[in-house]
């Protein structure tokens, strides 16, 4: 075959360069500046991350139960065993007094937002802590840690609410008129948790003596909260009824038991109880944000 005919046959080979793009137009940049004064917080950067902090609880509540024999019904044993104690030594000994009720459940009614309470604040002080790692590498709202350790005991509360009803069910209680604000007081005792949780957990980023404080200041304070384990209408001294209404958990808790379990409702010291709570809740969560941008250098 000529060499004519093949260079008819074959295609036209031609070569294609590309052409260098314009650069006329401008890079966007971005400017990161550090807040100035105290900085709020941004509910709408919170909302767009509550995958997240779904996440994040769900990996809490998932972790604080691997590798149990029981599970989650240490959610429930935990406050049950604790019933069973007071029961023994508030009732049968020291002989408190329950306003009318069968003392375990009286008992069982106060545990259960007060364990919830401690729960969370134990979980949040240490969640910043124990998300090093995240934070160090990857930026997101950091008040998105402590929120998601507390949603986590949320769970663990949701769970124990199956022994209130138990104990409701075996001594013929029936939910007082007020059962419908039930969770509006639980909710006024989360805000009081994430705010105390919220502002420890920045705290143990600075100082880790924290870590072996809090569990020890639970429990005193749990003895300092008289509605756990007696009745309201306990002899007091003035002075001891002035310092526990000062303790905004004491009125939460008698406020949370008389709406489930009917009684005359504390309108007063759940109302300054409310207040201090919302004062807490902001109060840390500020704190949170004016020291975040420090934790990922010291943690």
């Amino acid at each position: 075959m000529s060499e004519s005919l093949i260079a008819t046959l074959e295609p036209e080979r031609t070569s294609v360069s590309e052409s260098p793009a314009p650069t006329s137009a401008k890079p966007h940049v971005t400017v990161l500046t550090p807040l100035g004064g105290w900085p709020t917080i941004d509910v709408a950067e919170l909302w767009r991350f509550r995958d997240l902090i779904y996440f994040l609880a769900w990996r809490d509540v998932k972790v604080r139960y691997k590798q149990t024999a029981l599970g989650v019904v240490w959610a429930v044993l935990q406050p049950l065993l604790m019933m069973v104690v007071f029961t023994i030594f508030f009732d049968r000994l020291a002989g408190t007094g329950s306003d009318g009720l069968p003392y375990p459940l009286f008992a069982c009614a106060g545990l259960l937002p007060w364990t919830f309470f401690a729960t969370a604040i134990t979980s949040a002080s240490n969640s910043v802590v124990g998300s090093e790692r995240l934070i160090t590498k990857v930026y997101f709202p950091r008040l998105a840690v402590p929120l998601a350790a507390v949603g986590a005991a949320v769970v663990d509360f949701v769970c124990a609410l199956a022994l209130l009803a138990g104990a409701m069910l075996f001594y013929g209680v029936a939910p007082g008129p007020g059962f419908v604000l039930a969770p509006l007081v639980f909710g006024v005792i989360l805000l009081s948790a994430l705010g105390i949780g919220t502002f420890l957990a920045a705290l143990n980023v600075a100082y880790r003596d924290f870590r072996y404080v809090v569990p020890f200041l639970i429990q005193l304070w749990m003895f300092a909260t008289p509605a756990l384990y007696m009745k309201a209408t306990g002899a007091r001294s003035a002075f001891a009824t002035w310092l526990w209404t000062l303790n905004p958990l004491n009125n939460l808790i008698a406020t949370f038991r008389a709406v489930v379990l009917g009684g005359p409702i504390p309108w007063g010291g759940f109302l300054l109880s409310a207040g201090l709570a919302v004062f807490v809740f902001l109060a840390g969560c500020f704190y949170f944000r004016r020291v975040e941008d420090r934790f990922a250098d010291i943690i």
